[in-house]
């Protein structure tokens, strides 16, 4: 048996911080790596060691094994974590990590090289009697053959990267006339995410749920399965949202399902965490997708409801001892769930968002709610990593209880500084289909009304709450001496007038007046008058008296903005500066801007064309995703300012249209 002594972990983030918890539980040493992004990340502050590999983008840091081995070597750490995404499901580097005579913290590189094709794992998966969706996963590409195979399959289908997972290099294709589109885009996203273009056609099932199975092997031969996730809501194919165990799963259905996934480990020699990923159609029939032969992201659910620490079991795997417990002793106790806190914008197809997170306070963490999380207050989300902030897990007893943890838990939460969608979880979590457990890989997409619901203008009462933060934040001093004086005027109310806006281009103005007095203010909004009093403590908190009301809300400013966390509810307006004229246009009819920093993939229109509104033109590529931007209008392009290849900033216009 091998002594693991200190523990590298290849990654970054919440995963990289997670590993180190357990490794630091256990006695074991701990070394981070980190990019020139991550120089002061909270992954590399809880290492007892840090080595600096390289510059900000992955293919020039984290995903050079060489760099990776070399920092092991040079701190002394014998064992290397993969985590999650990078190199984790790489057999190469797994090859490299055993050469270099380190232990590598996962599967055999012939279990990873089994998997790593879907196309070929799927193959592996039929002679071993799993079930499988029907589809194409041959070796022949040619294109003109992958319409044929989608034909014969039958519309809607679903293109997948046969290299990959996580959503990337994953389209549907409703037609034969969007067949040729989704494949191009499809196979684009899977050459840029993985190195290989590769694709694979399936069946796209009308309302089937993602459920899969934890598995894990020993080297002694054992293998057992830590029971199931329902994965099933998703947007851009990649889970916002997982529970364990699957709500109404049948026992049967679930022994079936663990069987299924304990055969295909064995099947190719598995050794340490994976997951085996099916779709489990309405009537109890279910079919695999995948395996992936790394720890998932969601694997705390499993860990809260079987009371194990996985990232230990991977560690005394690795060092060849037997798995702890047996199928016999693992039990289901309770119900958890987790959803994953994202810097995106929901409104806008899930975007994601750059920035610094100005603010970020999370739930009191114990039994019931446990929090994974990278970053911290001050820290940037940037375009060269996954935009995830946390994840936020919670557990009770039974589902309905859980539930109700996960709607106090969001209302906790708070996320100020750029977008996140913290507001669209708590959709989800008190959505009347999410409370039946009427789930679906379309779950978004079906409630999406619900969901993302036209934004609502600020009520008088939530305006007041944002000017009297204002006015209490100007009294108490700051960098401006004139934010210090009272006012009061002699024999006259003083009046103090405000003009807040709404997030975006279009977003609304709001006027606002204050007028002082000694026993606390009156505010005018919206033709209401309030009287409201109050205290703004130096950590945001807004203790206030609203129009007879005590009230409770957080007050972040940052710039010019200022995000109001009340009531469960997080608002966001921006301080108009009277002096500073109109706010520039930075879009709009006739134009066409990038809505974050990336690189030009694809240019879908050639100068002098003629365009429809909604037609795509251009495809940036960030944060690891494809993002088709459309045309803001009818008309004609006048001109293309950027070259496929070519980096470009937030904001900068991209293409110009003469409507028309």
């Amino acid at each position: 048996m091998s002594r693991i002594t200190s523990v590298l972990i290849a990654n970054r983030g919440e995963i990289a911080a997670r590993v180190m918890r357990t490794a630091r539980r256990m006695g074991l040493g701990t070394v981070a790596v980190y990019s020139d992004a991550d120089a002061n990340a909270l992954h590399v502050a809880s290492a007892d060691q840090a080595v600096h590999i390289g510059p900000a983008p992955a293919r020039e840091s984290y995903l050079i094994g060489a760099k990776i081995i070399e920092a092991a070597k040079a701190t002394g750490a014998n064992a290397i974590h993969p985590g999650y995404g990078f190199l984790s499901e790489n057999a190469g580097f797994a090859d490299a990590v055993a050469a270099a005579g380190l232990i590598f913290i996962g599967p055999p590189a012939s279990a990873i090289r089994a998997m790593g094709g879907k196309s070929e794992a799927k193959a592996l998966m039929e002679t071993a009697g799993v079930p499988l969706v029907p589809g194409y996963h041959g070796e022949d590409q040619d294109d003109a053959l992958l319409a044929g195979e989608a034909a014969r399959i039958g519309f809607p289908v679903l293109i997948k990267a046969s290299a990959g997972g996580g959503g990337k290099g994953m389209k549907v294709a409703n037609s034969a006339d969007e067949f040729p589109a989704a494949l191009a885009s499809a196979k684009r996203e899977a050459k840029a995410s993985f190195g290989d273009d590769r694709v694979l056609i399936e069946k796209y099932l009308a309302r089937p749920r993602h459920v899969e199975i934890q598995v894990f092997a020993d080297s002694h031969g054992n293998c057992v399965y830590l029971f199931e996730r329902d994965c099933s809501i998703q947007r851009r194919h990649q889970k916002v949202v997982e529970e364990a165990p699957a709500p109404g799963m049948d026992p049967a259905v679930r022994a079936r399902m663990g069987q299924a996934a304990v055969a295909a480990a064995k099947a190719i020699g598995y050794v340490g965490a994976g997951t085996v990923e099916f779709l489990l159609d309405t009537d109890g029939s279910f079919y695999f997708m995948e395996m992936n032969t790394r720890l998932q992201v969601e694997h705390p659910v499993t860990e809260k409801i079987t009371g194990q620490d996985l990232v230990e079991w991977q560690l005394l795997v690795a060092a060849g001892g037997p798995l702890p417990l047996t199928q016999e002793q693992l039990t289901i106790n309770g119900h958890a769930i987790e959803v994953r806190l994202y810097a995106e914008d929901p409104a806008k197809g899930f975007l994601p968002q750059t920035g610094t997170l100005a603010h970020l306070r999370f739930p009191e963490q114990g039994d019931h709610v446990r929090v994974d999380t990278g970053v911290r207050t001050g820290d940037a989300i940037s375009i060269f990593y996954d935009p995830m902030i946390a994840k936020l897990i919670v557990w009770d007893k039974d589902r309905p209880s859980a539930v109700r943890r996960l709607e106090k838990a969001l209302a906790e939460t708070e996320v100020a500084g750029l977008n996140a969608n913290v507001p669209f979880l708590s959709a989800v979590a008190s959505h009347p289909g999410f409370l039946s457990a009427d789930l679906d890989t379309r779950f978004i997409e079906r409630y999406e009304a619900d969901l993302l619901p036209a934004s609502v203008a600020p009520s008088a009462e939530v305006l007041a709450l944002f000017s009297l933060g204002l006015t209490l934040s100007r009294r108490s001093g700051g960098n401006d001496p004139w934010d210090a004086v009272g006012g009061l005027l002699l024999n006259l109310p003083a009046v103090d007038s405000i003009e807040w806006r709404e997030p975006g281009e279009e977003g609304a103005s709001h006027k606002v007046d204050v007028t002082w007095a000694r026993a606390g203010f009156t505010v005018t909004a919206i033709g209401r008058t309030l009287p409201v009093s109050g205290r703004l403590a130096t950590d945001g908190t807004l203790s206030a008296s609203l129009d007879g009301r005590k009230v409770t809300a957080r007050w972040v400013r940052w710039g010019d903005h200022v995000t109001l966390f009340h009531a469960g509810g997080t608002h966001n307006l921006t301080l108009v500066d009277p002096h500073a004229g109109a706010h520039a246009d930075h879009g709009g009819h006739g134009r066409l801007t990038a809505p974050m920093p990336g690189k030009v993939i694809a240019l879908l229109v050639e100068e002098g064309a003629t365009v429809t509104k909604g037609q795509p033109v251009i495809v940036l590529e960030a944060m690891k995703m494809e993002h088709t931007l459309k045309a803001p209008s009818d008309g004609t392009v006048t001109h293309l300012r950027f070259q496929v290849g070519e980096q470009v900033s937030e904001g900068v216009e991209l293409v110009g249209f003469e409507a028309g």
